[in-house]
């Protein structure tokens, strides 16, 4: 029986991930997890014309095994970078987060202007404070300003580095 690939991927293109992993379990002789339609048709489809119109040659084989064999092959795991390695030594005390270039420096003040009212948040080494409330980000002094979502950096008009205006 001859099999048609361009019909039988016509078809799968109609099932849905669970009967594609049913599908791929009965070419392949093995189940998968993956959920991926397109990936799962493809392999499919790749493993139906290889069964339909014969996999790779001897010759083929044999080259890919040689290939295979003269590869250099990784014996040992890859070495840590340098900033993993210092993270892994380190105690959690010692290590600081990273402050963004574009903030000013620690006690300073921003000021902005905002529906008629003069608004004043301190830059804290550890967060912002904004009428006696402290926050974690500039984003979340804006949320409590405005009501919603919105870029600190875009609503206080900080823009390059230092706070630079």
């Amino acid at each position: 029986m001859e099999l048609n690939v361009h019909k039988e991927v016509a078809a799968m293109q109609r099932l849905g991930a669970k009967q594609l992993r049913g599908r791929y379990a009965e070419v392949f002789g093995e189940a998968t997890t993956a959920n991926n339609k397109t990936w799962l048709i493809r392999r499919i489809a790749w493993r139906l014309q290889a069964l339909a119109e014969g996999d790779l040659t001897e010759r083929a084989r044999r080259r890919a095994e040689e290939l295979g064999n003269d590869a250099d092959l990784r014996m040992n795991p890859p070495r840590p970078k340098v900033a993993d390695a210092l993270r892994a030594t380190a105690t959690p005390a010692a290590v600081l987060p990273l402050r963004d270039a574009r903030l000013p420096r620690v006690g300073s003040v921003l000021v902005r202007q905002y529906r008629g009212q003069t608004l004043q948040v301190r830059v804290l080494a550890d967060g912002f404070e904004f009428e006696g409330a402290v926050h974690s980000s500039l984003s979340a002094v804006a949320k409590a300003i405005t009501g919603s979502h919105c870029n600190g950096y875009l609503f206080f008009r900080i823009t390059g580095k230092g706070g630079d205006r």
